[in-house]
């Protein structure tokens, strides 16, 4: 007759080490979880206007919240929008200081409740934007026209420089007064039963235009740009 075997009984040590290993995985499976809620930012693009800068950038976020950095090229990281649930960071504080270097930024994720946590590799997650130049990358916006006045077949029409927010010794600066000569207006002027445009493009008259005209009736529009000589044509604000 053959002898039963009993499954040998596990010695205290072995119950102890098996205990231990359990408790292990069953951490990192939870911290697995944790960091997968944590999403990196992508898409990350730069929106200026007349030095206006914001960052935007994707996915809206569900268990996590985002902490916006941004540094110069050879400076250190600031902090800014701090763990927020926004998905854009208006940096332009920080650019209008010297529009003429060239700024990088990143976002950063967390968890959504604890700020402190960090991805497996001790850091949080993070995605670094292109890099930025406001004085060649801020996009110019529509001119007003401050003024028109037709006299015959003259039309004089004055543009208003935009102000902007950067500054130098507490005083705003148009663009003009960034840009120089290297600014210049478009002005598109067509007649009211006409479907064909015409530009006048001033390079020396910053303000003034004035052409001959043959009808009282008509629609003007004017655009700004930058002027591209070589693109030699950056200047330095002092």
């Amino acid at each position: 007759m053959a002898t039963l075997a009993w499954p040998p009984v596990p010695r205290p040590e072995t119950a102890v080490t098996l205990t231990f290993l359990l408790g292990w995985v069953f951490a990192q499976v939870a911290g697995a979880t944790g960091t997968a809620d944590t999403v990196a930012a992508y898409n990350l693009t730069w929106k200026s206007t007349n030095f206006k800068t914001i960052l935007e950038w994707q996915p809206k976020p569900i268990n996590h919240v985002y902490t916006v950095q941004i540094s110069t090229k050879s400076g250190d990281w600031k902090n800014k929008c701090f763990h927020i649930t926004d998905t854009e960071c208006d940096l332009t504080d920080e650019i209008v200081k010297d529009v003429n270097q060239t700024y990088l930024a990143r976002v950063l994720s967390y968890p959504a409740g604890d700020v402190g946590s960090a991805g497996s590799a001790g850091e949080p997650l993070f995605v670094n934007s292109p890099e930025f130049t406001p004085y060649l990358d801020t996009n110019l916006g529509q001119p007003a026209i401050k003024s028109f006045e037709q006299v015959q077949t003259k039309l004089n029409v004055t543009v208003q420089d935009a102000r902007t927010l950067v500054r130098i010794n507490d005083t705003f600066l148009s663009l003009r007064d960034i840009f120089g000569k290297d600014l210049i207006y478009t002005l598109y002027y067509w007649r009211a039963s006409s479907t064909g445009k015409k530009c006048s493009l001033s390079l020396e008259l910053w303000y003034l235009w004035s052409s001959s005209l043959s009808s009282s009736w008509l629609y003007l529009y004017t655009s700004a740009e930058r002027q591209e000589w070589g693109g030699a044509g950056r200047r330095t604000l002092r």
